[in-house]
C-alpha cells in the first residue's frame, strides 16, 4: 500500500514537472512572437509550431491564445498583489522598506523576463501594465494620504513622475544585453525615487 502511493506521488510529480515545462515552453514561444506582431494577429498553429508541440497539447492547458495571455498575467499580477501585501511600503521610512520592495520587483521582472520583454514591447498589453501601475501607486499614495496633509497635490504629480520613469528604466534594462544586477537597479531607481519624493515630503510634513 504504501509502495503504491509512494508510486503515485511520484508519478504526479513526473506529470507536474511535464506540464510545468510545456507551458515554459508555449510562455517562451508567445513572447518571441509578440516582440514581431500583435497578440491578435498570433494563432495556435503558430505558437505550436514555434515551439513544436501538438495542438492537442496546448488544448490541456488553454483555450486560447488570448486565455493564455490572461493566465500568464494573473500569474504575474499575483505574485505582485502577494508583494506589494507583504511590504509596509512606507514611503516616510525609504530605506528600510521601500528598497527590499524595489528590489524584489527587479527579480520578479528577471525571473519572467521574456514575457514582460514582450508585454512592455510595442505589441504588448499595456492595460496590463496599467493594473500593476495602478495597484503599486494606490498602495503607496494612500499610505502615504495617511500621514500627509489631505490638500497635498505636489506628492501625486512627484510619485507619477517616478512611476513613468521606473517604466522607462525597466524597459531599457530589460532589454539591456549587459543587463546589471538586480541589486544596482534596486539602488538606482530607490535614490532616484527619494531625491525626487524627499522635498514634498519635508515639506509637506513642516
Amino acid at each position: 500500500m504504501l509502495f503504491r502511493i509512494a508510486g503515485g506521488i511520484k508519478m504526479a510529480e513526473k506529470v507536474d514537472r511535464r506540464v510545468r515545462k510545456t507551458k515554459a515552453q508555449l510562455r517562451a514561444g508567445l513572447a518571441r512572437l509578440m516582440q514581431k506582431k500583435s497578440i491578435k494577429e498570433i494563432t495556435v498553429k503558430e505558437l505550436v509550431e514555434e515551439v513544436d508541440i501538438n495542438r492537442s497539447t496546448f488544448y490541456l492547458h488553454y483555450t486560447d491564445i488570448y486565455q493564455m495571455l490572461e493566465s500568464i498575467e494573473a500569474e504575474l499580477m499575483e505574485e505582485i498583489t502577494h508583494l506589494v501585501a507583504d511590504y509596509p511600503l512606507d514611503p516616510l521610512n525609504n530605506k528600510e522598506s521601500s528598497y527590499p520592495f524595489i528590489e524584489q520587483i527587479f527579480t520578479i521582472l528577471d525571473h519572467n523576463k521574456d514575457i514582460c520583454i514582450a508585454l512592455l514591447g510595442k505589441n504588448g498589453d499595456m492595460a496590463f501594465v496599467n493594473r500593476i501601475e495602478k495597484l503599486i501607486a494606490d498602495t503607496v499614495l494612500h499610505r502615504l494620504s495617511i500621514r500627509l496633509p489631505k490638500d497635498n497635490r505636489d506628492i501625486e504629480y512627484a510619485y507619477a513622475f517616478c512611476l513613468n520613469g521606473c517604466v522607462g528604466m525597466i524597459k531599457t534594462w530589460l532589454s539591456s544585453e549587459n543587463q546589471e544586477s538586480t541589486q544596482h537597479m534596486a539602488e538606482l531607481t530607490h535614490k532616484l525615487i527619494d531625491n525626487t519624493t524627499h522635498m514634498y515630503l519635508e515639506q509637506a510634513l513642516r
